[in-house]
């Protein structure tokens, strides 16, 4: 039971390392970490968890690795697998605040910041296209996808209601829900 503590220790470290700034820049990582190289969750439940993800408080990080340390060690599993991931990121911040207040002004530290910025728009947009695709596809059936054409229209009902209806967000959400029960 302890080398699956600290193995779920040591991933979720890494996980936290890399997710700096926000969860959705490591979607595909903790995809890997704990789908496809330690299979601790299915692909059908890590979509599970980024969807609960969004409708529950806290980043995504914290929640895939509170779900996962659950699920695979129970308490003491989620209690490391969180601890794990969000560590590194506090001491990270408290560095980063002391570093920033001591060089505002320079034009390097804020050249820097563009770029990084950049970087991160395309590992969001990265993960979003392959959260999209799995949405639609819906996973494979005997090695070819599946095209969903009913998670398509929720989704683009979802996209009216929320930008030029400008329909609150939870009622979106709540529609999604009562959608998905009846179509599936």
């Amino acid at each position: 039971m302890s080398d699956l503590l600290f193995d779920l220790w040591l991933n979720f470290l890494q996980v936290g390392m890399f997710s700096i700034g926000g969860g959705y820049s490591v979607v595909a990582l903790i995809q890997n970490k704990i789908v496809d190289a330690k299979q601790w969750l299915t692909l059908k439940e890590y979509t599970d968890v980024l969807a609960i993800s969004q409708m529950t408080p806290g980043p995504l990080a914290v929640n895939a690795s509170s779900f996962t340390g659950l699920k695979v060690a129970g308490l003491p599993g989620a209690v490391v697998a969180t601890f794990g991931c969000v560590i590194f990121g506090i001491v990270v911040s408290l560095s980063c605040y002391r570093f920033f207040c001591a060089h505002r002004e320079s034009a390097t530290v804020q050249a820097v910041l563009k770029a990084l910025k950049s970087v991160a728009l395309g590992l969001i947009a990265s993960a979003g296209a392959g959260i999209l695709l799995l949405s639609l596809t819906g996973g494979e059936n005997e090695g070819e996808a599946v095209f969903d054409y009913k998670a398509l229209g929720i989704a683009a009902v979802s996209m009216v209601l929320l930008r030029p209806l400008k329909v609150n967000p939870v009622a979106v959400m709540a529609f999604g829900a009562v959608a998905g029960v009846f179509l599936y």
